[in-house]
């Protein structure tokens, strides 16, 4: 047992069906009975039953009820679990650790991603805006840190294990918001109700990776035995066509788009029901859905080996004309989820990254010491669709959104309200060249780009280019200037500056024509976007 006291056991009989319940820490305020999976809360004199707990979603997370390990150089034990739904439609799960001293922590995982926080207490110097006061978006001070809000939302805490360190009732809203900062920083308010007057919970730790959890086995899982289970697919039949659909991620898919007939189905606890047909005479990915690759450009991807799970077609409306895009959702077991944008034959891989550590300025961005500048903003559709997803897609669904470029990178933000939840999403974007993607996947014959792309790199000018120049423009003048006496000639003609006129243009036509090609280069870059500072020129 974790600490240096013992503590006495308390409990008695679940009220539902007599089994033994155990509150084993003086902190645990909820725990779920064994046999019945209710909720059993207890009071100063006796214990209450709650209600009836869900059957707990399978999200294939990297922590297990009883996990033990080190968090820097401090021992835990992970005693329970609570799982919420969130308002699109997913799950993620909240674990809690206990530490030496009865201290506890929150382990949020959800989507690939870990978030270790702690309780702190709110101070007077602290100010903690009400719910409904939040946007997303906005910088608060927490401290020494600034973290920007990234996602507000009223959630349903769905299923529950184990003990639980509050008053945990199946149904309940649970009213949030999310901060991200800078190296890692993540902390959550928490509220009673939506009111002015609720109170209010303040947790703040870190982002952090598995492996500083430092989990001991066998309560963690190795991956050579996990392996088989990571990659399993899930094989039903479509209800309307009756088609073979193989789920990939059928732990985290809310939403399948069916290959073989368009229906979009909605997938709850691995039951498929039809909402709409989608015509899907038009939905040709490039790298069909199943394929598994790895990118060979460490230095513009992580090396992970990603699987491709779905398929998007997205688009912008502007003065009547439509801007289409694909989107290819990619899935790692370690890392989550990853994007491959297909715009105008051109490609890009797109991760997320922390809102927070964005510098804003009038139409500009930097981030990671690059400027990125305004490219577009709008609304983006979904128009259709195939394949899984970890939230519950529609056609029709919209998104704000701003992107930022850089070439060969680009920023993007996409605002999302769904229901009472609302998020801030960045990402960043590299430029992938079609070879790189064909490579990767191990795919053939994708259609070439025609035209310039957004982020695409401009073609670079040789040193040698300008080193040739600099030669003969200085092999040229000295022999006008002092080629009489070199080759002693004894004619009275001095040198024809005409003559060295004509051979200065002579030679800088190359390399006066490598520089408009690359202005006109990045004029089309610039062609389809409002903020283009080659407007005037065009």
């Amino acid at each position: 047992m974790i600490g240096a006291r013992s503590l006495k056991k308390k409990g008695g009989a679940c009220p539902n069906c007599g089994g033994p319940v155990e509150f084993r820490f003086d902190a645990t305020m909820v725990t779920v009975c064994d046999f019945c999976h209710s909720a059993i809360a207890r009071n100063d004199r006796d214990i209450e039953l709650i209600g009836k707990v869900a059957e707990l979603v399978e999200t294939n997370s990297v922590m297990h009820l009883g996990s033990t390990g080190h968090y820097r150089g401090k021992p835990f034990e992970c005693i329970g679990r609570v799982q919420y739904q969130h308002a699109a439609g997913g799950y993620w799960d909240e674990w809690y650790l206990r530490l030496p001293g009865d201290k506890m922590a929150w382990l949020a995982d959800a989507q690939g991603q870990l978030h270790l926080t702690f309780p702190r207490p709110i101070r007077k110097k602290m100010h903690v805006p009400d719910f409904n006061e939040l946007r997303v978006g906005e910088e608060i001070s927490l401290g020494d840190n600034e973290l920007v809000v990234s996602e507000k939302g009223v959630a349903t805490s769905f299923a529950a294990q184990g003990e639980i360190p509050w008053n945990f009732r199946p149904g309940d809203d649970h009213i949030y918001a999310d901060l991200q900062g800078n190296e890692g920083w993540f902390a959550t308010f928490e509220y009673d109700s939506e009111d002015t007057d609720a109170k209010k919970q303040l947790s703040v730790g870190k982002t952090i990776a598995l492996e500083e959890l430092n989990l001991d086995p066998p309560a963690v899982v190795t991956a050579e035995e996990d392996a088989p289970k990571r990659v399993a697919i899930l094989s039903l039949n479509c209800p309307q066509c009756g088609g073979p659909l193989d789920l990939r991620t059928p732990d985290q898919t809310m939403r399948v788009g069916c290959p073989n007939c368009g229906a979009m189905l909605d997938a709850e606890q691995g039951k498929l029901k039809i909402l709409n047909i989608i015509d899907r005479r038009q939905l040709h990915p490039e790298i069909p859905l199943g394929s598994v690759g790895r990118f060979k450009c460490p230095d513009k991807v992580s090396d992970h080996e990603f699987t491709v799970i779905g398929f998007l077609e997205r688009y912008a409306l502007y003065q009547g004309t439509t801007y289409p895009w694909r989107e290819y959702l990619l899935h790692n077991p370690e890392i989550g989820f990853r994007w491959l944008v297909e715009n105008d034959r051109h490609w890009s891989f797109a991760e997320p990254v922390p809102p927070s550590q964005i510098n804003t300025g009038y139409n500009k961005r930097t981030y990671d010491g690059r400027t990125y500048r305004l490219y577009d903003r709008g609304t983006a559709y979904v128009r259709s669709c195939m394949g899984e997803f970890y939230w519950q897609v529609n056609q029709g669904d919209e998104v704000s959104t701003k992107d930022y470029i850089s070439p060969p990178y680009m920023l993007s933000f996409e605002h999302s309200q769904t229901g009472n939840a609302e998020e801030l999403i960045a990402s960043k974007g590299v430029y992938l060249t079609t070879d790189e993607i064909e490579e990767a996947f191990g795919v053939k014959n994708i259609v070439r780009p025609w035209g310039v792309g957004v982020i695409q790199p401009s073609p670079p000018i040789h040193f040698g280019v300008w080193l040739s120049w600099c030669g003969f423009v200085t092999f040229i003048t000295v022999i006008h200037l002092f080629g009489k006496s070199i080759f002693g000639l004894t004619s009275q003609l001095g040198p024809d500056p005409w003559m060295w006129f004509y051979a200065m243009i002579f030679i800088s036509i190359m390399p006066a024509a490598i520089l408009l090609y690359k202005y006109n280069f990045e004029v089309q870059r610039w062609k389809d976007s409002d903020y283009s500072p080659y407007a005037s020129d065009n």
